[in-house]
């Protein structure tokens, strides 16, 4: 891999808790302005900076971007961001509910996404690819990092450790309970050595700002005669996690009608087809079986035979296109997705108040499926995986200005 320190824009150490924000697409543009309403460092007035403007206003507007862009700059004269003197890595290490992970941050090379060294799980879409570019070239930086993992590496677990045990540069607890940790590393000699011999890195999370930070560089690529490749506009800020350290979320569905029939009539295909052996619960307890939720009731189910495929491409094949009718999971409006953090409890308010009339509730997918899947050249079927804690936004922005 091509890896490389940065001069990191980041919050001073005493305002990193204020202005650190969620990533900009796990929220709708109400649940933004209300987390920024009361917090006016929150970095959310940059990267989601249609919550300062009327509610009429086109989210993908120039206006919009124009704004994140005044934000930025108002952040950087006001002090609330620095940048740092000299290039450093950084570790980043969260906490969430026992669960600890930490990871390296440092800018990736887009040669090495292009090359599939860096190795992609899932499809993108345009428009939010578009999004996100629009954003990069207005503030000329990339703001939100890159989600990746690697296989484990004792070396560089040992470099990290040895990190961890020095005074940190930021220390916070968010208002969702994840405790954040970051240190600057003062000697980067060892971590280039180390990270330049992980030989392929999988996104984890962040498939969309990634993209969108590879079509920057490109146009600038092809804007600049004197193109070298070691312009900062070819770099991109990423934390690199260990493949171990990682906890992966079911990724669960919703269905808003059941294709013409009753719920009995319903029910009653979908017994025919799969086997209803397994006691009823609300989470699946192994990889190939399902929780169907309808009615008031739970129903878990597993498939028949032996299967390599993901739980996920099953359920889409055997039961949501033939029986329900949603030949395509990435258009059809009849299904959501529904995060895993928020649990089963959400499956069963949305069915009982109307919203949808059944909900599945899958079992998480394997970090090691998902790096299968990439090695394999394939991609995993939509809203598959959902990691956490995620990467709050805000603490290391990357400058494209060299």
């Amino acid at each position: 891999m091509k890896i490389n320190a940065f001069r990191a824009v980041r919050p001073t150490a005493e305002l990193a808790e204020k202005v650190a924000s969620v990533p900009y697409d796990t929220i709708n543009r109400e649940e933004a302005a209300e987390l920024a309403k009361d917090n006016p460092l929150s970095f959310l007035r940059i990267i989601r900076a249609e919550i300062e403007l009327a509610d009429e206003v086109d989210i993908h507007s120039d206006e919009v971007y124009k704004h994140s862009a005044a934000n930025l700059q108002k952040f950087l004269a006001e002090g609330t961001l620095v940048t740092e003197d000299e290039p450093s890595f950084y570790i980043y290490r969260q906490v969430m509910n026992g669960h600890s992970q930490s990871g390296i941050v440092c800018c990736c090379h887009i040669d090495d996404y292009e090359n599939n060294i860096i190795r992609k799980h899932e499809h993108v879409l345009t428009a939010k690819v578009a999004d996100r570019t629009h954003l990069i070239k207005e503030l000329n930086a990339n703001t939100g990092p890159i989600f990746l993992t690697y296989r484990d590496s004792a070396d560089i677990d040992a470099l990290v450790e040895s990190e961890e045990v020095k005074e940190p540069l930021f220390d916070f607890v968010s208002e969702d309970d994840v405790k954040h940790t970051v240190w600057k590393v003062a000697d980067c000699e060892l971590l280039y050595r180390h990270l330049g011999d992980v030989p392929l890195a999988y996104v984890a999370d962040g498939h969309h700002r990634a993209a969108s930070a590879v079509s920057v560089g490109q146009e600038r690529r092809a804007a600049n005669s004197d193109h070298n490749g070691d312009e900062e506009y070819n770099w991109f800020v990423s934390v690199l996690f260990p493949a171990t350290q990682l906890k992966v979320l079911p990724y669960n569905r919703c269905v808003s009608d059941l294709n013409g029939m009753s719920t009995e009539a319903f029910l009653d295909v979908v017994k025919s087809r799969f086997n209803f052996d397994m006691q009823n619960a609300p989470e699946p307890s192994e990889r190939g079986a399902v929780s169907m939720y309808i009615a008031g009731e739970w129903h878990s189910f597993r498939w028949g035979g032996k299967t390599d495929m993901l739980d996920a491409d099953v359920l889409q094949d055997q039961l949501l296109a033939p029986i329900l009718g949603i030949e395509d999971p990435k258009t059809d409006k009849r299904i959501s997705f529904i995060g895993g953090i928020r649990g089963t409890d959400e499956l069963e308010r949305l069915v009982d108040a109307g919203d949808f009339q059944v909900a599945f509730s899958m079992y998480p997918v394997a970090i090691e499926q998902v790096m299968g899947v990439s090695d394999d050249g394939q991609v995993m079927p939509p809203k598959s995986t959902w990691f956490e804690p995620k990467l709050r936004s805000g603490l290391f922005v990357h400058s494209l200005a060299d």
